[in-house]
Parts: C-alpha cells; sequence; structure tokens
C-alpha cells in the first residue's frame, strides 16, 4: 500500500473544477474534498511550471533552490540563457528527501527531472521531456524497456506531438480542435497506465504523479471551460468541443478515483496545482514598452512591426540577443514566461562593468516608470505589482533571478517581441497563468469537511515528509500547515526508517551548480525540440 499519494494537477483552479465537482462530472474530487481538506495555493513567483513544481517539491523558494524560468541566466552578468534542467535544483527535494529515510518514491511527469536524480525508486521525467531521450530519462535505466513491454505504452504521447503541441497558443481550425482535445485524453491515459504498473509491482510509500492536460486545455479553451467566459449557450461545434472538454475532465476524475483505490484507505492524499488560471484578453508587449520608455534599442535587423500581431521564427526565439541593440539597451525581458526584467551588466557600448550605484539607479528609474505606466486605452494602471530582486528572490541564486519582476493587470500575458503598439487584444479569450492554485488532502491524519485559508504551495513539502514519517528540515521556507491536521498529529514523532537508507547524491550548491551547468543534460537537437515546444505552449516568442 501507498503512504502518501501526491497527485498534481497542472494549472488547476477552483473557478473550473468547482462547477465541474457541482455537476457530478468529477465526482471523485467532490468527494475527496468532502471528507478532507481543501485550500487555496499560494504559488511563487513568477506563477510558472518550473519554479511552481519545484516550490512545491522543495519547499523552497526559487532564490532559494534556483529554479525561476524555463531557462536560466548563465551568469550574474551574462545576457545568453540556457534550459534549466535538474542539475540547477540545488536543495533536496521530497523525493531525495524520502529516499534516504529508506522510503521508496515513484515520480512521474513531473518537470525539471532530467537528468533524472538517483533516488531510491522510479522516475519519469515530464514538462519538456524529448521522447527521443525518454529512455535516458526513465530511473533506472531498465525502467524504459520495463515500460515498453506495457500494451499501450507511447513516447511519443507522453512527450506529445510538437504540430499538435502549437496550436496550444497559435489556435488550430475549428475542424482540429476535437482531435486536439482528444489527444489529451489519451495522454492522461498513458501517464495514468505507467502509475498503476508501477503501483501494482511493487510497493512504494510515496507516488506522485502530474497530469498536465489541466494546463494545456485550460490555455487554448478556456472560453469552453469558465462558465463566466460562456456568454451565451453553446450549441454547434462549441457545445462538441465543450463536450470533448468535459469528457477530458470526466476521464481525469476517474484516473484520480482508481490511483485512491490503488493507494488504499490508509493512503495521505494530496492534490495540488503549481498555480492557477483565469482568462486573458490582451497581450503586453514588455520589449516594447521598454523600448519606448528608453531603456532598450533594436538591432536594426530585428522584426519591424507591419501592423499584424508580430510572430518571430523558430531560429530567433533561441537568440533573442541578436534581437537587441546592445549599445542602447540598458534593460530588457529575456523569455515572456519570467514575468522579469534584467539589467544589462555593461556600460552601454563598453565591455566595462556596470557600476553598481548606476545599476541601482536605473533598477529604481525602471520601478517608478512601471508603476507610472498607464493602459493606453483605459488609462488604468498596466503594473498590478513590481518586484526587486532582492524582495522577491532573496536566498543564494538572487543574482540569477530578473532585477525586476512584475504582475501585470487583469492578468493579461507577455510577448517580448518587436512591436508597433504596447498592447494587442486577442481575437478570442484564452487562460492565462494566476497565482492562486488548488490544495485537497485527505487521510487519516488530515482533518475532515475543512475549507481552510490559503495555503502556501512551499508548505506541501513539509506536509508530504510530515506524512511519510521523515523529519521536516528546518531551514525550509514552507512549514508544516497544522492547521489541516487532526489535532496532535503535527507533534507526532516520526516512524523509523523502514530499511536501510540508500545512498543519495547531495544536492548541488551554488558553486557545483555553476560547474555543472558547463556540462548541458540535453544535446542540441533536444533542445531545439524543447524550445519549440514552449513555444507553442505560449512561454516563449
Amino acid at each position: 500500500m501507498v503512504q502518501t499519494l501526491l497527485i498534481g494537477l497542472d494549472g488547476a483552479t477552483f473557478t473550473v473544477l468547482d462547477p465541474l465537482m457541482r455537476t457530478g462530472v468529477m465526482p471523485t474530487l467532490r468527494d475527496l474534498a468532502q471528507r478532507g481538506v481543501r485550500a487555496p495555493l499560494r504559488s511563487v513567483l513568477p506563477p510558472l511550471t518550473p519554479p511552481g513544481w519545484t516550490s512545491l517539491v522543495t519547499g523552497q523558494r526559487p532564490g532559494r533552490h534556483g529554479v525561476f524560468d524555463f531557462f536560466r541566466k548563465e551568469s550574474a552578468d551574462s545576457e545568453y540563457f540556457r534550459l534549466t534542467t535538474a542539475q540547477d535544483i540545488a536543495t533536496p527535494t521530497i523525493w531525495s528527501l524520502a529516499s534516504a529515510y529508506g522510503k521508496k518514491v515513484v515520480a512521474l511527469n513531473f518537470p525539471v527531472m532530467f537528468p533524472p536524480p538517483a533516488v531510491h525508486g522510479y522516475v519519469v521525467p515530464g514538462g519538456w521531456m524529448p521522447w527521443r531521450q525518454l529512455r535516458l530519462g526513465c530511473h533506472p535505466p531498465d525502467l524504459f524497456d520495463q515500460l515498453r513491454e506495457l500494451p499501450s505504452f507511447n513516447p511519443r504521447e507522453l512527450a506529445l506531438d510538437m504540430a499538435l503541441e502549437a496550436k496550444t497558443v497559435e489556435g488550430c481550425p475549428d475542424d482540429e480542435y476535437a482531435d486536439w482535445v482528444d489527444l489529451h485524453v489519451r495522454r492522461e491515459q498513458r501517464w495514468f497506465e505507467v502509475a498503476r504498473h508501477l503501483l501494482t509491482r511493487e510497493p512504494a510509500d510515496l507516488v506522485g504523479v502530474v497530469f498536465d492536460g489541466v494546463d494545456k486545455l485550460q490555455h487554448l479553451c478556456w472560453r469552453f471551460l469558465d462558465p463566466t467566459a460562456q456568454a451565451t449557450p453553446q450549441a454547434g461545434w462549441e457545445a462538441d468541443i465543450a463536450a470533448r472538454c468535459l469528457r477530458y475532465f470526466r476521464e481525469l476524475d476517474g484516473h484520480i478515483a482508481a490511483l485512491l483505490d490503488l493507494a488504499g484507505p490508509q493512503a495521505t492524499v494530496v492534490l495540488a496545482s503549481d498555480h492557477g488560471f483565469g482568462p486573458t484578453t490582451e497581450m503586453f508587449y514588455l520589449n516594447a514598452w521598454l523600448a519606448k520608455a528608453g531603456y532598450l534599442g533594436w538591432a536594426d535587423h530585428a522584426t519591424r512591426p507591419d501592423g499584424t500581431a508580430p510572430r518571430v521564427g523558430f531560429h530567433d526565439m533561441t537568440r533573442h540577443v541578436q534581437l537587441l541593440d546592445w549599445n542602447r539597451t540598458l534593460a530588457y525581458a529575456a523569455t515572456p514566461s519570467s514575468q522579469g526584467i534584467h539589467i544589462v551588466a555593461r556600460e552601454p557600448g563598453t565591455d566595462r562593468p556596470l557600476p553598481a550605484r548606476r545599476r541601482r539607479q536605473i533598477r529604481d528609474d525602471l520601478i517608478a516608470d512601471l508603476r507610472a505606466a498607464r493602459h493606453p486605452v483605459t488609462g488604468d494602471p498596466l503594473i498590478a505589482r513590481v518586484w526587486a530582486a532582492e524582495e522577491a528572490f532573496a536566498g543564494p541564486f538572487q543574482e540569477l533571478a530578473p532585477d525586476v519582476s512584475i504582475e501585470l493587470y487583469d492578468g493579461a500575458a507577455i510577448s517580448i517581441l518587436r512591436s508597433d503598439t504596447v498592447i494587442r487584444p486577442h481575437p478570442q479569450p484564452k487562460g492565462n497563468h494566476r497565482w492562486e492554485g488548488i490544495f485537497l488532502a485527505c487521510g487519516p491524519s488530515i482533518r475532515s469537511g475543512l475549507t481552510a485559508p490559503e495555503l502556501s504551495i512551499v508548505d506541501v513539502a513539509p506536509l508530504v515528509l510530515h506524512s511519510l514519517g521523515v523529519p521536516v528540515p528546518d531551514d525550509l521556507d514552507g512549514r508544516l500547515p497544522a492547521a489541516v491536521l487532526v489535532p496532535g498529529a503535527a507533534t507526532a514523532q516520526p516512524a523509523p526508517p523502514t530499511a536501510a537508507p540508500p545512498l543519495v547524491p547531495p544536492p548541488a550548491q551554488p558553486a557545483a551548480a555553476e560547474s555543472a551547468a558547463a556540462e548541458p543534460a540535453y544535446d542540441s537537437d533536444s533542445e531545439l525540440v524543447i524550445v519549440s515546444r514552449l513555444r507553442a505552449l505560449g512561454y516563449l516568442d
């Protein structure tokens, strides 16, 4: 039997799930909420998959674990970025800590897990894992061959088909929506079958699996999922797509029910998302705003606006450094997903380091200008909140974080491309990330029928470790959420290890992480595939 079952629903929000629970589409989720605890779960800055899930499984914030985005700056003073990998996670995870105490673990489809950590148990990485490298991503090495024996095993569907994935943000003809939604129904089935195989093969103490189709459906199909976005009753083609989306959530609920049965009645069950979701109707061109404000200069060959929504080719999106005139650029946004602005570490037009005083002045001016920025049509503030790096990312990796981070008005999306306008409306409402995700839990030590106040995503790791009887490290940013536990459970002494702890490599420290970065985890072809996939998901321009 499983001691702790952690089910991740990428990007899940109660805005979508509550109506599905009320109308009987997700009865398992409704029952779990009624017999356990539910609460909003506050994500980290930025509310994004890599830092979100990494914070959830480490109990640390990005300044402490070192993961800020899909990409990571090569050094504090560099303008170059590379893909974030598991080698960049500088603090222990629930997987490594549980392993160190003799617990067997299963981790399926969690992002930032390639190269796979040498845990006591099984790992199949998710996120942007290239299907051609899936064998290398599996731990232990013979796991891939074991999974190949499953009748339905399909690595291409576990890693997704890029030709179909691109539709998430680029859109598609009406007659292709159905197949796209159905693909994600099949993909969740594939991950469930991998989980069922491992759970029935041998006992594991901690089992975690992420279902990420929730995020993707909400990006493209938000108007079919959010009841408040459905201004008129859906009919015809719209009704068909809405029905297929409901089928996705109905089958997902079935997978959750089956996993609960496999885990057994004594298991502690935790459902959580890495961030929430909400509607977005406009795109904010951050680098275009920086150019208008005098902080950024475009290179002469950079794509010039022609009045249409700017797009960029695959070649350019990995080479943002070529789009800017670095002799005229003081600050820039490297990726839309980071919601951050970096200040160039050199004096413009020279190789001389920018003096610290000058850098602070640029940062302070930038923050003041961002706070004063107004929507060109409504006149309302463009930026809801602004943070300097030391406010948002205090920790040993603070210097790798953006100098300034922002939260946009009303959930608007960000582009870093050149544009003749700072704001551009979307033809159709889309889904975009929000801070407030979901938390649901039940089990012998979890209170019953409680709706708790907002929890932090970094509190999940202490709860998981406590449920396993593994001591919670004192230096975590997260704290054991005692309010969700039955009286006395929070102070219960950890059970002794059930087996001799296996040898688990220590996490990389800041200096070691820099060294590890010298040997990339992905080959060049895989990096191209991953970047293409991130663009398809809307995280890159």
